[in-house]
């Protein structure tokens, strides 16, 4: 089980990505893709081209940590790029629902009230 603060963000890379790579390479991409800085916090996903592993690099205070999970049977499915981008932001709902092999494109969300920062 993953407990994410509501003050961490989650970035999707919605290409395939190497699995070879390692905390350099993605740190690479972090930076490529999303243009941002590895290390202020943030969760960065990565997922390869036949979709059954993924990569989750996150900076924990005092170092980068690198979670891999590869699934025995079935793929992960990614919700759908807006525009053709290489990346893209999700939520927690979403990254829950991915590990937990639901299908993102099927599920519905209800109404709700959400307060615009």
């Amino acid at each position: 089980m993953l407990s994410i603060p509501a003050n961490v963000s989650i970035y999707l890379c919605t290409k395939a990505t190497d699995m070879r790579k390692g905390f350099d390479g993605l740190h690479a991409l972090v930076r490529h893709v999303f243009e941002r800085d590895p290390v202020d916090g943030h969760l960065f996903l990565f997922v390869n081209r036949r979709r059954d592993r993924m990569k989750m690099l996150w900076w924990d205070r005092d170092g980068m940590a690198l979670f891999y999970k590869r699934l025995e049977a079935g793929t992960y499915q990614l919700p759908a790029a807006k525009e053709n981008r290489e990346g893209m932001e999700i939520d927690t709902t979403v990254l829950s629902m991915m590990l937990n092999g639901i299908d993102v494109q099927s599920a519905r969300r209800r109404k709700r009230y959400s307060r615009v920062a």
